[in-house]
């Protein structure tokens, strides 16, 4: 059993511990998001009829570069609000290729298993990167929110199964694409990578093979 001051010991080490956390992710904070928006919006593009996918988007679909046009997945169909229903584990994204200006993804990647057996060993992470990919047009923003390791969020969630850290999506990156290894098909140039508070926020765009 721990003693009184060991278990003391303990307490004061906690807010160490949080420091600690802090110095592990090297990527500049970002507290406002709105000029980051701002730089990737379709006037700054120059995109005419520009067209958005938010996956995982619960029940609204987020639109924050401002596209004309919005669509969203989740597990709850909507058309009435341009919601589809697709489980993105084991499905494709259900549109033609070259479809999207921009794709989105808030609190969703870190749901997407790494690896699964259905029967056969599949790697849901890498297939959703290529889906994302093939359904971006050229030059496309790829926009990702997810809980970053090491801070709890990445962990305390009993359904987040992938933990991104900041160099993850290096793997996809157009220069080295490591993840080719696992069947990665696409390439991405990674343009910028902030976090704010717990999370890592990466704007990747699509580039040609």
């Amino acid at each position: 059993m721990l003693s009184f001051k060991k278990i003391k010991n303990i307490l004061k080490a906690i807010p160490l511990l949080s420091k600690s956390n802090e110095s592990l992710v090297k990527i500049r904070r970002i507290r406002n998001l709105d000029a980051l928006y701002a730089r990737y919006k379709p006037e700054n593009l120059a995109l005419i009829e520009s067209t958005t996918l938010d996956i995982g988007c619960g029940t609204i679909p987020r639109n924050p570069f401002q596209a004309n046009t919005q669509w969203g997945i989740d597990i709850r169909e909507d058309l009435d609000n341009n919601i589809k229903s697709v489980d993105l584990n084991i499905n494709p994204i259900p549109f033609s290729d070259k479809t999207f200006d921009y794709i989105t993804a808030f609190d969703f990647i870190e749901h997407v298993p790494r690896v699964i057996y259905a029967p056969d060993c599949r790697f849901p992470f890498i297939q959703l990167m290529n889906e994302v990919w093939r359904t971006l047009k050229i030059g496309g923003i790829f926009f990702s929110h997810t809980p970053v390791y090491p801070f709890r969020t990445a962990f305390s969630d009993p359904t987040h199964v992938n933990y991104i850290t900041e160099e993850t999506f290096q793997y996809f990156n157009n220069e080295s694409r490591l993840a080719t290894m696992y069947g990665f098909n696409g390439a991405f140039k990674v343009l910028e990578q902030y976090r704010t508070d717990s999370h890592l926020i990466s704007v990747l765009q699509k580039t040609e093979i």
